[in-house]
């Protein structure tokens, strides 16, 4: 925790840094100055990964939320003037600058991330070649992996690989693209082949590097259609053989695998909790806590968060606070999930079509609460919540727990971390943005080869099947739901319209009257085809460049403008 409390405190650090880079004052940190010493080289890091965070603060203008509730497993959800919600199930606009925070985010950390590379080797005092090597491929990864997750959003991007400011417009994403591979080539080769324990918790390895790769390539060359991957610098491009080299070596090596039960990695299984909540008790269930085995890259979040002049909402994880039941639930009743926006409600259509083709299938249960039988008493339209199914997902949302005083508090994390006793600051739970059991189904999709895939199965007591893209595609559906890969999964595949569309017609309740989801500007069908899933640049952005920089295809029209039900 102590690692994580710092990063405050070089957020501020950072932002000063930057509008003194130039300068030659010696009372300042600047590139003349800083870094020169091993523990500035590790500020220096630190400083690009509390990026990640920060990005957070906003969390309903990001990446993963888009992802979440514009895929076809979950729709929008929130109150009735919650329309930043449902635009982005919906794929339409809700304001011009929508992802300004996001975009900003994103390019800090890569000129972060150009500032290290620039200047770790000004660094003197290191114990040895290997510990340069890891803090420089720390910076390569989280450099590409800044471009991927802006590339798989907005399509075509500006590439910024130096800290010499300049007016840049889109770049092919080709070029951008073959950046990525270059940058994780680099990070793969630079960062020790050592069990991830050997490496600080939260940081990138050379596994996560692996990882990357594979889902950059499985994106890359299914959305464009391509056979290779390219690399900058001349450096050729990357294979399909060279990828499987390196997720086997991930699987077999990085000391990575998979907990016992699919269900203790979610935090409804913590120790707080678990004693009153019969699910748990019943299935014998004990959390294995953040950064267990099968966690190869996460976000990490603490406590130093609160309402004063130092308020940095991006350390508490705002993703369960939106993802958590609206107002008049949330509480005893719904034990133990609790308050939040109500943004996310799941497609009983999941539900439905998982129960038929997996009966058996224990993540079901284990990813899903059904209200009408998993919790006591649950109220459709709270707090005028809109397209509202009844079922919501249980990995990343606001669990409570009771003190020792009987009184229930909004998370277990209150008890665990100290967490602030607020319902809105209290979240401490990792995102995890690679797991290893979508390592192992990488590894299937990327060999057409069922072990992979029937390993994440055994892990359920599911019985072995053939591989088959179909096979593959169901199960990346059921293991990794609600994690963030749904959407882009449809996009790389060629089946996003087809499965968006699908959406329109399925029951549900708004402010707790019957009725049924429908598209919007044309239908979701139309709007995907229009936008090729990708997201409008923030307008800001477009008007600093003078123009240099375009908006996306599909949107500023009409058409693109979510108006609300």
């Amino acid at each position: 925790m102590k690692k994580i409390i710092s990063l405050v405190a070089l957020v501020i650090f950072f932002s000063a840094c930057e509008k003194n880079l130039d300068s030659e004052n010696y009372t300042k940190k600047n590139t003349g100055n800083f870094p020169t010493t091993v523990a500035d080289a590790n500020q220096t890091i630190i400083g690009i990964y509390s990026t990640l965070s920060a990005a957070i603060s906003n969390s309903q203008n990001t990446s993963f939320y888009m992802a979440e509730l514009a895929s076809d497993d979950r729709f929008g959800g929130g109150g009735e003037n919650d329309k930043d919600m449902q635009g982005l199930d919906h794929l339409m606009n809700t304001k011009s600058s929508r992802f300004e925070s996001f975009w900003t985010a994103r390019y800090q950390g890569i000129y972060r991330a150009n500032t290290a590379l620039e200047n770790l080797d000004k660094v003197t005092g290191w114990e040895s070649d290997a510990q340069k090597n890891q803090l420089l491929g720390e910076a390569y990864f989280l450099r590409a992996l800044f471009y991927f997750e802006l590339s798989e959003m907005f399509g075509e991007v500006p590439l910024v690989i130096s800290t010499t400011a300049a007016n840049l417009p889109k770049s092919p994403a080709e070029e951008t693209y073959a950046q990525i591979a270059y940058d994780l080539n680099q990070a793969i080769t630079l960062m020790p082949s050592t069990p991830y324990t050997s490496i600080a918790s939260g940081h990138a390895t050379k596994w996560a590097a692996q990882a990357l790769m594979a889902r950059v390539f499985l994106f890359y060359t299914g959305y464009y259609n391509k056979t290779e991957l390219p690399v900058a610098n001349d450096g050729g491009s990357i294979t399909k053989t060279q990828v499987i080299t390196w997720i086997d070596d991930c699987i077999n090596n990085s000391g990575h695998g998979l907990v016992d039960d699919f269900r203790n990695l979610w935090p409804y299984t913590n120790e707080f909790t678990a004693k009153d909540y019969e699910y748990v008790q019943d299935n014998g269930l004990q959390w294995v806590g953040d950064g267990n085995k099968e966690t190869v890259f996460a976000v990490k979040f603490g406590t130093s968060v609160d309402w004063g002049a130092n308020f940095q909402l991006g350390y508490a994880n705002q993703y369960d606070l939106h993802f958590g039941l609206r107002s008049n639930n949330g509480l005893a009743d719904t034990f133990p999930f609790g308050q939040g926006w109500g943004a996310g409600p799941v497609n009983s259509e999941l539900w439905n079509e998982w129960k038929q083709r997996e009966p058996n299938d224990i993540r079901r249960t284990g990813s899903i609460m059904n209200a009408e039988t998993d919790v006591e008493n649950y109220i459709y339209g709270a707090d005028s919540q809109m397209e509202e199914t009844g079922f919501w997902q249980k990995k990343y949302i606001p669990i409570t727990a009771y003190n020792d005083a009987g009184t229930l508090v909004p998370s277990y994390a209150i008890l665990k971390d100290a967490a602030p006793a607020d319902m809105q600051l209290a979240h401490t739970q990792d995102l995890v943005l690679i797991r290893f059991s979508d390592v192992l189904l990488m590894q299937s999709e990327l060999k057409e080869d069922p072990s992979g895939l029937n390993k994440v199965r055994g892990r359920v007591d599911l019985p072995p099947v053939p591989y088959s893209l179909t096979a593959l595609k169901r199960e990346r559906r059921w293991e990794l739901a609600f994690e963030g890969l749904r959407y882009f999964d449809l996009m790389r595949w060629g089946d996003a319209a087809n499965a968006l569309a699908a959406q329109e017609g399925v029951a549900i309740k708004n402010k707790g009257i019957d009725t049924q989801m429908k598209g919007f500007g044309g239908g979701y069908k139309a709007r995907y085809e229009a936008t090729g899933g990708f997201w409008p640049i923030p307008e800001s952005q477009i008007l600093l460049s003078e123009g240099v920089l375009v908006q996306n295809a599909g949107w500023g029209t009409p058409a693109a403008e979510f108006t609300g039900w």
